[in-house]
């Protein structure tokens, strides 16, 4: 019987009923404009300030360190362009990143470079992750920032940011990372890991969309990405999106007590779904680190099948994934990803990502690895990409 499953969750996550329920009055009753003094603005500021609290417990960060955006792109712009700005005249242009980050971050340092900016991208290997003695060999005494990602979007790969960090510092630069992927999924202690900047995005964690955080820590040179009026002390203007905010607010109190007991499970049905996957199918790889990667995600590249065409069959058979690779003039162009850990030729034409949540069951895995295996085999008789075709 045919099966509707949702295996991407590191694209999106659903809203959890709780959420829902401390965001529902905030639709209605209480709608007033946080900067406003009189009672209807005083109730909505004070829902904002409890979830900065939330925010920061989660993150254990101070309360004042918590900055609301409108997601991780813009959180990931203003740390970037943000320190950049501040740090120019004062230290250098120069930053250093990796290829394997989000769009946001990439795009940010591009957009830096052609502003004059030197930007420097470690090379991983083939797991994905960047040798911290590679970022200490990149450091100049013009070097403002380094922004590694905490955990890869795509294939799940932990990064060393903790030694960034320790490296970095002794340099005096300042370090972001990208949390976005990794929040809710591995352990996120800001005073741990030392970083002087870090985001997460709200959809990713089972709140909504439009809403994310950049934790600035006390002390780091920084200007406003948005200028107007004087909200979250005038660092970043805007009237404050209320429901966005009580409800990442709330995503966080629910995940500092339950993300432990949540990922356990759900590294026993990744385990399930890749055993199945790599025992049924042949010419499958599997990317990113055996060990240091996210509990719930499984990047696979398949070898003789076209990925959009393996997608598309998956879809239409109630299996929803993703693709780490993007399509240009309908020739198939690996992801920076894909090409930065050196995947064989065969395999760069179809990868897919599975990222479970906690709503998952052992029957939709199960599921999920009889029409993967399905899907392949048709797809692959008659694919001209196989040996002979």
């Amino acid at each position: 019987m045919k099966m509707r499953v949702y295996l991407d969750n590191n694209s999106t996550t659903p809203i959890d009923p709780r959420v829902k329920e401390a965001i529902a009055p905030y639709l209605t009753d209480i709608f007033g404009n946080p900067s406003n003094l009189h009672s209807f603005g005083r109730e909505c500021a004070e829902g904002i300030e409890k979830a900065r609290e939330q925010v920061a417990a989660f993150l254990n960060a101070k309360p004042a360190e918590i900055f609301f955006t409108s997601g991780g792109t813009e959180a990931n712009n203003w740390a970037i362009k943000g320190v950049a700005a501040a740090l120019m005249l004062k230290k250098g242009r120069h930053i250093i990143t990796s290829p394997i980050e989000h769009a946001s971050v990439l795009g940010s340092a591009n957009y830096l470079a052609e502003m004059g900016w030197q930007i420097s991208y470690l090379p991983v290997d083939a797991y994905g992750i960047v040798d911290p003695e590679a970022v200490r060999k990149a450091i100049t005494p013009q070097t403002v920032l380094v922004s590694v990602m905490l955990a890869n979007n795509e294939i799940g790969t932990i990064e060393p940011v903790r030694e960034i960090v320790r490296i970095c510092h002794e340099h005096e630069v300042l370090v972001h990372t990208d949390a976005v992927s990794a929040a809710g999924k591995i352990e996120i202690d800001v005073q741990n890991l030392g970083v002087d900047l870090m985001t997460i995005s709200g959809h990713k964690i089972h709140a909504p969309k439009g809403i994310g955080v950049l934790f600035i820590r006390s002390g780091t040179p920084i200007v406003p990405l948005i200028h107007g009026g004087h909200h979250q002390r005038g660092l970043r203007a805007g009237t404050e999106n209320v429901i966005g905010i009580i409800g990442i607010g709330k995503a966080c109190e629910i995940l500092k007590e339950e993300w432990q007991q949540n990922v356990a499970r759900i590294r026993q049905l990744r385990d399930r779904l890749e055993k199945g996957i790599l025992a049924r199918i042949s010419d499958v790889r599997l990317n990113g680190h055996p060990e240091k990667r996210l509990p719930n995600t499984s990047h696979f590249s398949v070898a003789y099948v076209e990925g959009e065409a393996l997608l598309m069959n998956l879809d239409l058979e109630g299996i929803a994934v993703a693709s780490g690779s993007a399509c240009s003039s309908g020739e198939p162009e690996p992801s920076p990803t894909v090409k930065a850990i050196g995947v064989p030729e065969i395999y760069r034409n179809s990868v897919v990502r599975f990222s479970l949540g906690e709503e998952n069951t052992e029957a939709e895995i199960d599921y999920a690895v009889e029409v993967m295996e399905r899907v392949v085999k048709r797809l692959r008789e008659i694919s001209p990409l196989k040996p002979g075709g």
